[in-house]
């Protein structure tokens, strides 16, 4: 089959379908790569409660310019204190990998006292398991860090 595209000019000119074909097959390239790129910035979080009351909640916010806010909040019981720990930062992504940084000198201060310096985590996003549901579930697992709390810890999406 031959299609046939008429221009300014009287001489109609063939395009095969060897062509067309071509050219579907790269917009359909293009478009599942550029669905497959997960954009990873946004909030992330887990909270834990217990029957008696004890609370441990984990916030993680990822911003475009590459920068990182992340709190920790323990509350075990009523006659201990509340623990607010704080930790900032840069992240980068490398290949599958998200990777941390602090700097000592701009990252850390009284508040900011967590040091993320080698911290490594996986942004995983995998299909529900509603069979029903096309939404994918997202979440960050941390592999390794110096940070004992950080290690193994999984956030999802919020």
């Amino acid at each position: 089959m031959i299609l046939v595209v008429y221009g300014k000019n009287t001489n109609p000119k063939p395009i095969s379908m060897k062509k067309i074909l071509l050219l579907l097959i790269a917009i359909f390239a293009i478009a599942l790569t550029s669905a497959q790129t997960a954009s990873i910035e946004g909030e992330y979080g887990k909270r834990t409660e217990t029957d008696v009351g004890s609370v441990l909640e984990y916030t993680l916010s990822l911003k475009p310019d590459g920068t990182f806010t992340f709190h920790f909040y323990r509350n075990i019981d009523a006659t201990q204190p509340k623990e607010h720990l704080y930790g900032r930062g840069t992240w980068e992504l490398v290949r599958k990998d998200i990777l941390f940084h602090s700097d000592e000198t701009t990252d850390m201060d009284e508040k900011y006292t967590l040091d993320f310096s080698d911290t490594k985590a996986r942004f995983i996003k995998k299909p529900s398991k509603n069979r029903n549901a096309t939404e994918k579930v997202a979440y960050f697992l941390f592999y390794d860090s110096q940070l004992p709390m950080i290690k193994g810890l999984k956030l999802l999406a919020k």
